[in-house]
């Protein structure tokens, strides 16, 4: 059924967002910016549509996640009005979490 496919994609990207959402949020909460957690989530949207869009058109490599993490940079340079460095640091400081807490949550995985 491919519906159901469909549903269990959109469920995945879903809490992705929301736990990516929670995850912007503190980190940038702790780094000194005064945004809300409605800021931290259309950066969540915006990294997810952005590294979505760089994966469908140039496939799963380095220069999509490069294309895609810049782009995402300027994103959140734009959310949060902050330089470069600023939002590479809040980037980089997300990616460790991130990976961190991928660690102890159960995978989210669409099923065959």
């Amino acid at each position: 059924m491919h519906h159901g496919i469909d549903c269990c994609c959109c469920a995945v990207v879903h809490h992705r967002v929301i736990i990516s959402t929670v995850i912007i949020y503190i980190v940038t909460k702790l780094l000194g910016e005064e945004e809300g957690i409605t800021t931290a989530l259309i950066a969540a949207i915006i990294g997810t549509v952005t590294y979505t869009i760089a994966y469908s058109v140039l496939g799963e490599g380095l220069i999509a996640a490069l294309i895609a993490g810049i782009a995402w940079l300027i994103g959140l340079q734009s959310l949060y009005k902050i330089g470069w460095l600023k939002s590479l640091a809040i980037a980089v400081v997300i990616w460790i979490v991130t990976s961190v807490v991928g660690w102890f949550l159960p995978q989210l995985t669409v099923p065959p």
